[in-house]
This record gives structure tokens, sequence and C-alpha cells, in this order.
């Protein structure tokens, strides 16, 4: 079992910028695949950021030269880093463990957080 637990979110103007982060508990952190992922409601959650056990990374089109994802094993953590926030990036943001994020496959894995919300005023 893993749980997560993501902080960070909060209110900031178009084109500022915040860091969440996604704290795991249990001792096979590294060996998941993190994924950054937003929903509002009546729409689709959506992929905004994958990283891989090993650092390779995978970016929605709407994420990818704004946000960064990054991991830190050490401390059982996964970052991301958003800059050149849109009011379209207003959503609320769950961090997931366990899916797979390379070329070939992505998929999201089985653990979620409770997600933390994000407001970008207009």
């Amino acid at each position: 079992q893993v749980q997560l637990v993501e902080s960070g979110g909060g209110l900031v103007q178009p084109g500022g910028s915040l860091r969440l982060s996604c704290v795991a508990s249990g001792s096979l952190f590294m060996t998941y695949a993190m994924g950054w992922y937003r929903q509002v409601p009546g729409k689709q959650r959506e992929l905004v950021a994958g990283i891989t056990s090993g650092g390779m990374t995978n970016y929605a089109d709407s994420a990818k030269g704004r946000f960064t994802i990054s991991r830190d094993n050490a401390k059982n953590t996964v970052y991301l880093q958003m800059d050149s926030l849109k009011p379209e990036d207003t959503a609320v943001y769950s961090c997931n463990a366990g899916g797979g994020y390379s070329a070939t496959s992505v998929f999201t894995g089985p653990y979620w957080g409770q997600g933390t919300q994000v407001t970008v005023s207009s």
C-alpha cells in the first residue's frame, strides 16, 4: 500500500508560479513511476506529467515548456514546478503512483493522493 499526500496548491495570478509536492509513505517509493494529474468538474481527469523510477519524464502538450516534474527518492517526494500559469490550469491536482510513463507505455497507477486545489485568477 502507498499513501500519497499533496501540498502546495493555492491561489495565484496568471503568469505566476507554484510548486506542488507529493509525499509518499512506504518503503518502495523508488520503484514506482509517479504522475501528476488534474481534473475540473465535468471533465475527464488528464495527465499533466509523469516521471519514471529512473527519472525520465513525460508531459502533456499543455504542460510542456511550463511545468517540470521531478523526484527526490531520498525524501519519498515528487514535485511539480508550475510556471507561467494560466487560468485554464485551474484544477484539482492529484499525485499518482504505480503507473507508466515511458515512450511506449503510458498508464495510470492504482494509488492516488487526496488532491490539492490550484486556482489561477484572471
